[in-house]
């Protein structure tokens, strides 16, 4: 199993949907022109995935501010998506009223196109993934299981690639909205405030 590549087109994927209770086909091609967050979790009704999927919801108004869509992928089915999104949080589910898109992954197809799959338990690793608008892959996140991620860095990830691309000047470690980047042509300026 291998990662794909950064700086190369996103692997490509389709499959059924549930959005806002309703079963969708998607593809890669759909989200073409937008920023896409392609997160994969190992399972619905288990521990850290529901906390992950509730945040990356609670923060669809913030991806939808700099132009991205958030997809959710597991390896359940769409059916089992529906279930959980439509079961009370109190009761371990999503619901009552998740907007965020959850992809069924049941053939291992996307999970193994982006390198995540855990062929032993049919399961993916965590993993987050974003295209820009044209299609090419420019970060990823992979780690085990049992540790959630942070939905803030997600979006800090693409104010920052949406800089450089705007700007040319590149986005130094933990850079923030507001802050200062280094001009490569001139990196003295930003080191002599350091």
């Amino acid at each position: 199993m291998s990662l794909p590549q950064i700086q190369k087109p996103a692997p490509d994927f389709a499959g059924t949907a549930v959005k806002e209770g309703s079963f969708e086909e998607i593809k890669l091609a759909d989200y073409k022109g937008k920023w896409t967050v392609l997160v994969f979790y190992p399972m619905d009704f288990t521990f850290v995935c529901p906390t992950e999927i509730l945040a990356f919801n609670a923060a669809l108004p913030k991806f939808a501010e700099i132009g991205a869509e958030v997809i959710c992928v597991s390896t359940d089915s769409e059916f089992t998506h529906l279930a959980w999104s439509q079961t009370h949080r109190k009761e371990g589910g999503l619901g009552p009223d998740l907007k965020l898109t959850l992809l069924a992954d049941r053939n291992h197809a996307a999970s193994k196109a982006y390198g995540v799959l855990l062929p032993e338990e049919g399961v993916s690793l965590r993993g987050t993934f974003f295209i820009d608008p044209q299609g090419t892959l420019r970060a990823m996140h992979v780690h085990d299981l049992p540790v959630g991620r942070s939905v803030e860095e997600s979006i800090r990830i693409i104010k920052a690639f949406q800089f450089v691309d705007e700007h040319g000047e590149v986005c130094p470690a933990g850079w923030e909205e507001g802050k200062d980047t280094i001009d490569t042509s001139n990196k003295l300026k930003y080191f002599e405030k350091q």
